[in-house]
């Protein structure tokens, strides 16, 4: 199974994009990690929130497949413990999808289209963070799953 992040946005934040690359790298010895950044739409103060997260849907929606599981990280999805994730995880592995697809949107949120072909809705705190943040935890709460399906040190109870 491959597990793809798909972003909105670049992260100009070297010390960010270093810690990401840091986990993407851990990552490696346990499944094939995919991080894509979708460009920010241009011209997009001249833009309205809906359509701004319309444009950005068709960009999203370009790079699913039909047989994806698509979970959007998104405020208002279920949130999980380390725990609890890395069993989703498992979840998924052994069902036998070809690609898991997280999703962090705009600084607007998902169009209408995006919420209705997801699978799942994730939220990794009750707390607003930058988008640029939200990789950094999604990909390290990722590693932590893989260890602790594992049985690895790295998470403790």
């Amino acid at each position: 199974m491959t597990i793809k992040l798909l972003a909105v946005g670049k992260t100009d934040n070297k010390q960010l994009q270093t810690l990401i690359k840091e986990y993407q790298k851990r990552l490696g010895f346990y499944v094939k990690f995919e991080f894509e950044i979708i460009p920010d739409i241009k011209n997009r103060k001249t833009l309205s929130e809906n359509q701004q997260k319309q444009k950005e849907g068709e960009l999203i929606l370009k790079k699913i497949a039909s047989t994806d599981a698509l979970v959007l990280l998104d405020e208002n999805g279920k949130q999980m413990t380390s725990v609890a994730f890395s069993n989703y995880l498992q979840k998924h592995m052994n069902s036998g999808i070809k690609q898991l697809v997280f999703v962090i949107g705009g600084p607007f949120g998902f169009s209408e289209e995006l919420y209705k072909k997801a699978n799942r809705k994730l939220s990794l705190s009750k707390m607003t963070f930058s988008h640029q943040m939200i990789r950094l935890f999604f990909v390290e709460q990722l590693y932590r799953g893989f260890t602790i399906l594992r049985n690895e040190p790295y998470h403790h109870q």
